[in-house]
């Protein structure tokens, strides 16, 4: 059975999660350089910003429609990134 929009949002939470901790200060990156930490980063806004991307080529295709879901479902997602885009511009 495919994911849904849902699922596949869920699933990504770990790395909005990850980004809004680093930004904030909360996470966890005690002896790793600025340089790994914007790496960490990085690699969750490119797995974010692929989850965004996900939708199906035609109508045999089982792929969650998330670029076309609704933008409120996606919200926090989508301001992860931007706050990750954001976090490593200014930690570089």
């Amino acid at each position: 059975m495919a994911q849904t929009v849902t699922e596949c949002l869920a699933a990504a939470t770990d790395s909005v999660n990850l980004i809004d901790g680093v930004k904030a200060g909360t996470w966890n990156v005690e002896k790793m350089t600025q340089a790994e930490i914007n790496e960490m980063v990085q690699r969750n806004v490119d797995h974010l910003e692929l989850i965004l991307e996900y939708a199906p080529v035609d109508s045999d295709d089982d792929t969650p429609d998330v670029a076309g879901a609704a933008g409120s479902k996606k919200t926090t997602h989508v301001a992860a990134v931007a706050t990750g885009k954001t976090y490593i511009t200014d930690n570089s």
